[in-house]
């Protein structure tokens, strides 16, 4: 799009507030707001930098929405950004894939790690560390027995589960506990959620100097490496957070920045107690002075965060966010905005920005892969394999990666019609999958490409489904013998320390794992020595492996246990005690 064109569509614009886009190929590569359409849509026939200059001149479109006020303006430029991802925007990427911890809403709560939290649970995160919070959450049910079963497990049973033998869980499922004692354990577990730390640090430090003085000194170790986490699982700051202000709510910002990567720490306080810290990673095209890199940052980062969020009652930044229309919107939404200097507040800062130099730089997998291959975006991808033992118990993975990490809310697994054909197991795998998105059964998103475990065969057998089916999402396919990535038009040897080619097989060994994992477990159930057990029928089997969880476990098991079992009478028993 030339000067004048850009001139001529400006001038048939109204001069009211509103939302513009540049579009190239109806595709949005540039979303902005504006207080009036025409004089900033006539502004971009002179563009004042080389970046802007190349985003006018790949556009062949504008489209506009004009708002009632700036505002609406505002959040409507965040809401596109954040729909459209426009190459020439700083984008926010989305933060769901970090871990949450949620207290259910039952008579006796539930205590796991989540990504999707359920609306009436009590959810403390999100964390950036999931590991550190898998060692918390269990070292808070070893201490406090917080139950973690599902409500299936829970429900209906006569007889504590394996987690109780454990030490895990105190058992309200069978009244072990009564509730109002498990309720102020469940209580004690949510003030440490809160931010009291020593409730759960106390109880280790005991345990560890008490395993030493025993002389039980890997014990003692292993408990000094969780106190470690728990101690970390907080963080530093807790002093400067005790003084902050007089607001509820303040939100902290720090922003660190290398290349066009960007991360934003977020750090909230309320009431005098630092709850959340999570780090936003945001694409950051460079602007026309390297002076406005982080003001930029940061005007781009609060509206499209908040747009969607309660606004805190005051927000501390490490430096002016410099955008007068950002500045009203705050002002008119009753949010301070402080830039402290020194003191307490400060040192709130400066922890931000320590937590956002941790993340940034980091290698933009996703993007490489992308650009290797041509795509408009690699962030979510969908791995697929077929695992069988000579055609019997076949079956396919499905699993999912956003942003480069592992989404295991989003695996599916499918029992296949036995055969020993790798490309048909395939083919049908596919098949199965595409249909499903196709007609609005999977709610999960289209993903940005197919990773096929295999080689040109079972690419070509995967293509063969979604063209069958109508689902257009491209595929690629991972070989293992010698790392070539085979795609329909040619085959690709990266280097073997290339981060796009990790991200591959990362994706390519989760799908083979889970499949297998599957086939195995399928297996099982198929033919266990239980069946030549007389007596012994499939409700039964099932019965006795769901209760001991193995067969070698049903063999060590007494005569008293095996009759605890329904369908189990004493002569079943002796026989299964006979025969095993």
């Amino acid at each position: 799009m030339n000067a004048e064109t850009v001139r001529e569509r400006a001038r048939s614009l109204p001069r009211e507030p509103g939302v513009y886009q540049f579009r190239a190929d109806e595709v949005t590569v540039y979303v902005g707001k504006a207080v009036d359409l025409r004089d900033r849509v006539h502004s971009y026939a002179d563009p004042r930098s080389a970046r802007i200059r190349r985003m006018v001149d790949r556009a062949d479109d504008i489209e506009i929405a004009v708002t009632d006020t700036e505002t609406q303006a505002l959040l409507l430029e965040a809401n596109l950004i954040k729909r459209h991802q426009p190459r020439y925007n700083v984008r926010l990427k989305d933060d769901k894939s970090y871990p949450m911890v949620q207290l259910t809403d039952h008579a006796a709560p539930r205590i796991e790690i989540t990504r999707d939290p359920n609306e009436s649970a009590t959810v403390f995160g999100p964390y950036t560390d999931k590991g550190r919070v898998e060692t918390v959450v269990k070292a808070l049910r070893e201490t406090y027995g917080v139950r973690g079963c599902s409500d299936h497990k829970y429900s209906g049973r006569d007889r504590p589960c394996l987690d109780y033998e454990m030490g895990l869980c105190t058992a309200p499922c069978t009244r072990e506990i009564g509730l109002e004692s498990y309720g102020e354990d469940v209580t004690v577990v949510e003030r440490f959620l809160e931010g009291e730390t020593g409730i759960l640090a106390d109880p280790l430090r005991r345990e560890m100097e008490d395993a030493a003085q025993d002389k039980n000194f890997e014990r003692a170790a292993n408990v000094r490496d969780r106190l470690e986490s728990v101690e970390a699982f907080h963080g530093e700051g807790g002093e400067a957070v005790q003084s902050v202000g007089h607001e509820r709510a303040v939100d902290v910002l720090g922003v660190a920045i290398e290349g066009e990567d960007a991360t934003v720490a977020r750090l909230r306080a309320e009431d005098g107690k630092l709850i959340e810290r999570d780090r936003h990673r945001v694409e950051a095209p460079a602007p026309d002075r390297e002076t406005e890199r982080v003001s930029s940052v940061l005007a781009a980062f609060l509206v499209q965060y908040y747009a969607e969020r309660d606004l805190p009652d005051a927000l501390l930044l490490p430096e002016r966010h410099g955008d007068e229309e950002v500045a009203g919107w705050l002002e008119t939404e009753g949010v301070d905005v402080r830039v402290p200097g020194a003191g307490r507040e400060a040192k709130l800062v400066d922890l931000a920005l320590k937590n956002a130099r941790r993340n940034v730089g980091g290698r933009d997998e996703c993007g490489m892969l992308a650009d290797a291959l041509g795509l408009e975006s690699a962030a979510r991808l969908e791995g697929f394999d077929v695992s069988h033992a000579q055609g019997k118990s076949a079956v396919g993975s499905n699993v999912t990666f956003v942003d480069g990490n592992a989404e295991k809310a989003d695996y599916r697994r499918k029992k296949l019609t036995d055969q020993n054909d790798d490309y048909d197991n395939m083919r049908a795998l596919l098949e199965w999958r595409a249909r499903r998105a196709v007609e609005g059964r999977d709610d999960r998103p289209d993903p940005d490409l197919l990773v096929i475990d295999g080689g040109a065969g079972q690419l070509e057998a995967a293509r063969d489904a979604l063209a069958e089916v109508g689902w257009d999402v491209p595929a690629i396919a991972l070989a293992k013998a010698e790392e070539l990535v085979i795609t329909p038009d040619r085959e690709y040897s990266w280097p073997s320390d290339a981060p796009h080619l990790h991200l591959l097989q990362r994706v390519r060994d989760e799908s083979h794992r889970f499949a297998v994992q599957y086939h195995q477990t399928i297996r099982d159930e198929v033919k266990t020595v239980l069946d030549d057990v007389p007596g012994v029928g499939p409700e039964t089997r099932k019965q006795l492996l769901g209760r001991f969880g193995s067969v070698e476990n049903v063999r060590e098991a007494s005569l008293e246990d095996l009759r605890s079992v329904a369908g189990v009478g004493e002569k079943t028993a002796e026989t299964i005690k006979t025969r095993l």
